[in-house]
């Protein structure tokens, strides 16, 4: 009798990359930035990240003068993820068997073209919600490659080595363009309308290709594409769910995405029929969040290691805060809680990045990412209509308050559970002559 034959693994074990169990030096919080490809790319994308919220802005205000509606914004946010719910996967299939440079100058390409329509038809006074809705429903549709292609692009321009801390460093520049993108798009609204937000986006688009084009080829760590062949949908899929490392951060960001994620929604509900502060505080209200966001990107460089407890903890305090923001009724207190909500958000959002990249192999990094992608926009595209209905009909306070505490539910149901599979327990720990409870490792 012959000996019995053991399938062959699914992947190659994960490569072991380079972690620190130490805090990095103050000197090191930058160190990605010393790759050259690494800095043209980021210099581009403080602009393009910049000119996107700006756009983002702009267009939720807009649906929002054009119908008068908050369930319309919702309909807008679900316009552009929807397709990432949908298609997200299959866009995970494809930066595996594609380069990642070609993919993304295609990808922008191809925003610099719909944010140049929408532009067109705003500017020139025809625009109507049904336009804006289709123009957000291609751009999610051109998501779905480029989100993916440029998540696993930073691993090609920086390597293993740095890889933490460029994923950091790349929250930074986009919560950077969000401080600055939201207050720039406030005053343009009010001054001069929407549809320069999106002529300007446009140009920041271009420019990206041109980068794209310009960067030193020779020193990319290029990643070899994966031949076509079946199975290769499921195969990333079976990955992903056998490791915890990468299944429950991906659970985590998706019930963080559905209702915490949902943030135009609830602040331009805020600014219109609460505070009644209009289109500039709708823009300084997401400034806000962005303030406390690039304060955690930046922090998020300072972190030794990521674990599952950082995962579960970082949404369980941010569900929190939310909570607490959403029942505080004086618009200071509101304003400065949202800072410390969007820092609490991006320590989370980075660890559960790191933590699912630095997880899988690079043969199907590209598939694992997809599917982190598709439940962190996903999931706004089903969250975005359902807080929009919720906050129609019950107003903004009611609507934050969900939107912290389902996560905050959601955390701490999944710490019991790891905490019965023997990943984490419950701990006391005094700091500052203070009691404390902490998950931890055992």
């Amino acid at each position: 009798m012959s000996a019995p034959t053991t399938a062959a693994p699914l992947s190659p074990p994960t490569e072991p990359l380079p972690v620190q169990s130490t805090r990095p030096p103050w000197r090191h919080t930058l160190i990605a930035l010393s790759v050259p490809n690494f800095r043209i790319f980021t210099a581009t994308n403080v602009v393009a990240m910049t000119a996107s919220w700006m756009q983002r802005i702009a267009q939720d205000w807009l649906v929002l003068q054009l119908t008068g509606s908050v369930a319309d914004v919702g309909i807008t946010v679900a316009c552009q993820f929807a397709p990432m719910l949908f298609f997200g996967l299959l866009g995970g299939v494809f930066v595996d068997r594609y380069p990642k440079r070609a993919l993304m100058m295609l990808t922008q390409a191809s925003f610099a073209v719909l944010s140049g329509i929408l532009a067109a038809l705003t500017l020139t006074g025809v625009v109507h919600a049904w336009h804006i809705w289709v123009i957000a429903f291609f751009i999610g549709i051109v998501t779905v490659i480029d989100n993916p292609a440029r998540q696993v692009f930073v691993t090609e321009i920086v390597g293993s080595e740095h890889l933490k801390n460029a994923i950091s460093l790349n929250s930074s520049v986009f919560q950077l363009g969000g401080m600055i993108g939201p207050a720039l798009s406030g005053v343009l609204l009010v001054t001069v309308g929407a549809g320069w937000s999106f002529g300007i986006n446009a140009a920041a688009c271009v420019a990206v290709v041109v980068t794209l084009a310009f960067l030193r080829v020779s020193e990319l760590h290029a990643m070899p594409s994966i031949p076509r062949s079946k199975g290769q949908l499921a195969e990333g899929l079976r990955y992903a769910i056998s490791k915890p490392t990468i299944i429950v951060p991906v659970i985590m960001v998706a019930f963080f995405s559905v209702f915490a994620l949902t943030m135009p929604v609830l602040l331009s509900a805020f600014a219109s029929t609460v505070y009644h502060v209009g289109a500039g505080g709708y823009g300084l209200f997401n400034s806000m969040v962005a303030i406390g966001a690039l304060s955690g990107a930046l922090l998020s460089t300072r972190r030794a290691v990521v674990r599952l407890r950082t995962i579960v903890g970082g949404v369980l305090s941010s569900g929190v805060l939310l909570v607490i923001t959403g029942l505080t009724p004086v618009i200071t207190p509101f304003a400065v809680l949202l800072i410390t909500v969007g820092m609490a958000q991006l320590l989370f959002m980075t660890a559960s990045n790191s933590l699912v990249q630095m997880s899988s192999n690079l043969a199907v990094r590209g598939r694992v990412m997809s599917l982190y992608v598709l439940v962190l926009l996903g999931g706004q595209a089903i969250g975005g209509p359902i807080m929009g209905q919720i906050v129609d009909h019950f107003g903004a306070h009611v609507g934050m308050v969900i939107a912290g505490g389902i996560p905050a539910a959601a955390a701490a149901v999944i710490a019991l559970v790891l905490a019965r599979r023997g990943h984490l327990h419950l701990a006391l720990r005094t700091r500052h002559h203070v009691p404390l409870p902490a998950i931890v490792s055992r």
